[in-house]
């Protein structure tokens, strides 16, 4: 019956799993890609063995690979954000991800952007609605495959690949995922999340992917530095200016509050365990009472760690790393709430890339690493005399270990990205999303009840006129404004998917109004869903004693709705064979009634169809 539906919750069992069951298959190759990359690595390992005592007899002593070890800073750039990869990967399995990513996290981020910031989110939204379980595992196996990457490669090309493929990824999900971190709305500021975390990743990435000669002296960590120094300095400006709604709490019980306290609110209503979310609320007022000290305290924390980063002298910016590190701590816990509970959580926020990055400046001018031996003298980063990589493969159990687990990451990465990238290209919607709307098709084996009546041009037409062709059958209120006209166009767009196949096939709606039964009803109906132009679409009326006898040979219920205001009647259609036997039946509630919902019901109906015509 129409208003039935409620629409797809983000945890319709249907989606969750099949959400499961694809990471499970896409798991199993995983677990695959790394058996075989062990299995290469093991084979290097015996054939150096057994080739070492013949090929290095004579040899010159091999140089180390590196002059000197792995720098500080970018060994906590590279673990961390590796990790951080994988855990937002892990938070992407959660099985609220494949409907609840669009409605719960996208379009709420870009709510308040610009119509062109939406414009460009909505067309991710469109494409993860379209394929919600394609989309959903991609981003679980790409940010799982860049973290990966990160951890197993620590030095050279690979690593520094490693370091631009988080880049690469972090631009698209700070332009796609966070609406660019909101940069674009009012109402910027640091303590909730500007610019966005997904910048961090970004800046951390570019960082890994420096050339070695970058981390041999203090510069990279003072630019570093210099850099979230003025970024701290620019948030504290931000925080100070007036009118922005920060100065306040809530001047008296009832009033408007300022917008900390309305943030804090509404994170304490995220779903989470209880001392989370009572210890939120104690916060919020706290700020409700005292919001204009609060913000002073802000502004001016901001602008004194940003005064320190920017000196650049060691012992300065250590005082600035660890009020920063508190300050970072303090805003994760108490204003962005953690950032991944709720179900639909995508990353813990930006406070904790944030420290992270400006930890790494710190360290990249206290811990500069010192060039060992002849690299020392000559002033060269890389040891003279290095070799090709086909003989280091063989010769550096090192190197091959991070070629053999970077190829690994990358299959890994592919593994989601590959199937995202087809159904990217694919037009129509998973037909999942249909299934959880209305379950899958039911095969029968029915004769199907003979009748005649007139179409929408006046002419008789009989069931058994139809033999030799497919006929899907379903029943349409001829004035309805609701779901019948979603209906229709389901219809319609099935007839365009089914292609040479809509020779053979007939697309029949029967009138389910009892009180407008004229043909030149049927017709308005048809010239307002664009249907004239089918020639395989029939739409059939007759007097109210012969739809009766169809309504009731085929099941459908026609009633009055409450109050006579509409015509309630059932949903569903039945799929002829040529021979004249219901083959199947299938749920046509339109649910939601959405974009992606109207096209997987379309491409149920026509695969259903296209069965059918290529049984017969």
């Amino acid at each position: 019956m129409p208003g039935m539906s409620t629409g797809l919750e983000a945890n319709n069992p249907t989606v969750v799993s099949a959400f499961r069951s694809a990471l499970v298959t896409q798991g199993l190759v995983v677990l695959l890609v790394l058996v075989l990359a062990g299995t290469v690595w093991v084979l290097l390992r015996m054939l150096r063995l057994s080739r070492g005592a013949a090929s290095q007899a004579g040899a010159q002593p091999a140089s180390p690979p590196f002059a000197f070890p792995e720098p500080a800073a970018r060994r906590l750039l590279r673990i961390a954000f590796g990790a951080l990869w994988i855990f937002d990967g892990v938070l992407q399995g959660q099985p609220k991800m494949p409907l609840g990513m669009g409605p719960d996290v996208i379009k709420p981020t870009a709510a308040a952007s610009p119509a062109w910031v939406q414009h460009l989110d909505n067309a991710l939204v469109t494409v993860w609605s379209y394929h919600p379980i394609a989309a959903a595992t991609a981003a679980v196996w790409i940010q799982i495959g860049i973290g990966v990457w990160l951890l197993a490669a620590p030095r050279g090309n690979w690593s520094r690949l490693a370091g631009l493929a988080s880049v690469l990824w972090g631009l698209c999900v700070w332009a796609f995922g966070e609406a660019f971190g909101g940069i674009f709305a009012p109402g910027l500021t640091w303590l909730f999340g500007a610019p966005g975390a997904a910048v961090f990743y970004c800046v951390a990435g570019g960082l890994v992917a420096l050339p070695e000669s970058a981390w041999t002296t203090p510069r990279t960590g003072r630019v570093v530095l210099r850099g979230m120094g003025a970024f701290f300095i620019g948030m504290a400006v931000l925080q100070a200016w007036p009118g922005r709604g920060f100065w306040q709490g809530q001047i008296r019980p009832g009033a408007a509050s300022g917008r900390l306290t309305a943030m804090i609110r509404e994170m304490s209503e995220t779903p989470q365990p209880h001392f989370i979310s009572s210890s939120l609320s104690s916060f919020e007022g706290f700020v409700a009472a005292h919001g204009w000290g609060v913000n002073l305290f802000v502004v001016i924390a901001l602008a004194a760690i940003g005064t320190t980063f920017v000196t650049v002298r060691p012992a300065i910016v250590r005082a600035g790393v660890i009020a920063g590190c508190v300050l970072c701590l303090a805003d994760w816990i108490l204003v962005e709430d953690f950032g991944f509970f709720g179900g639909v959580g995508t990353d813990p926020n930006s406070m904790i890339p944030t420290a992270l990055v400006f930890v790494a400046g710190y360290l990249a001018i206290a811990r500069v690493p010192v060039l060992a031996g002849e690299a020392a003298a000559n002033g060269s980063v890389q040891p003279a005399g290095a070799r090709p990589w086909r003989q280091r493969l063989w010769a550096d159990p090192a190197y091959a270990f991070r070629s053999l687990a970077a190829l690994a990451a990358l299959a890994i990465t592919g593994v989601g990205a590959v199937p995202m990238a087809v159904a990217a290209t694919e037009p129509r919607a998973e037909a999942i999303i249909a299934e959880a709307v209305d379950g899958t098709p039911d095969a029968i084996d029915l004769a199907a009840t003979p009748f005649t009546l007139v179409d929408q041009h006046d002419r008789p037409v009989s069931l058994a006129a139809l033999r030799g062709k497919t006929v899907a059958l379903t029943f349409l209120d001829d004035v309805c404004t609701s779901d019948c006209p979603v209906i229709a166009q389901e219809f319609r767009q099935a007839d365009g998917m089914l292609g040479a196949d809509a020779r053979r096939v007939e697309l029949v709606a029967v009138n389910a109004n009892p009180l407008y039964l004229a043909p030149d009803y049927l017709t308005a109906f048809d010239r307002q869903q664009d249907l004239e132009s089918m020639p395989n679409w029939l739409y059939l009326t007759g007097s109210l004693a012969q739809l009766k006898r169809v309504w009731g040979a085929y099941g459908a219920i026609v009633e009055y709705s409450p109050g006579g205001a509409m015509i309630a009647h059932s949903e569903s259609a039945d799929v002829i064979d040529p021979s004249g036997r219901i083959r199947y039946f299938l749920n046509t509630d339109p649910g939601p009634a959405t974009e992606a919902s109207e096209s997987s019901f379309a491409v149920t109906l026509a695969d259903t169809l296209k069965r059918v015509v290529r049984a017969s």
